[in-house]
């Protein structure tokens, strides 16, 4: 048997002592940092509410002019935002089918070979179920007349 080794007792206080030092460190630290983000948003807030009290009568003024521009590029910014999405979408799109036919077995590759095997099972048991249906009416057909 291994004799039983004592640890002192001081040392045991260290490490129950030691989980807490770190716990008030991070509660320190997350109060610090929340406090700061805090005032920070509350300071951002002032300044937008005196930055629009401000710009307000301007705004008013030249409405006629900046509703319609603001609307054109705003309309723009969104279709030159929907086409690049597309275009970059496109673009990964015939990548992937690139790899996929290049046999690199891209991301999902085994979900569309999966498919592939399930959809052509499919089609083969109704194909099968429509030549028996056209053997049996067709064999039961001539048989009568």
């Amino acid at each position: 048997m291994e004799p039983l080794t004592r640890v002192p007792l001081h040392h045991q206080q260290q490490q129950q002592e030691s989980p807490l030092a770190y716990q008030v460190v991070r509660v320190a630290t997350a109060v610090t940092a929340g406090g700061s983000f805090l005032l920070l948003s509350g300071l951002l807030l002032v300044g937008t509410v005196i930055a629009l009290a401000c710009a307000t009568p301007i705004l008013v003024l030249f409405s006629p002019v900046l509703v319609p521009a603001v609307l054109a590029v705003v309309l723009l910014t969104g279709g030159f935002v929907t086409s690049s999405g597309f275009g970059f979408a496109a673009v990964a799109l015939l990548k992937w089918m690139y790899d996929y036919v290049k046999g690199y077995h891209p991301t999902g590759a085994d979900q569309i070979d999966h498919a592939r095997h399930k959809l052509a099972s499919k089609a083969k048991d109704i194909k099968e179920f429509g030549q028996q249906q056209i053997g049996g009416a067709g064999g039961g057909h001539h048989n009568s007349a």
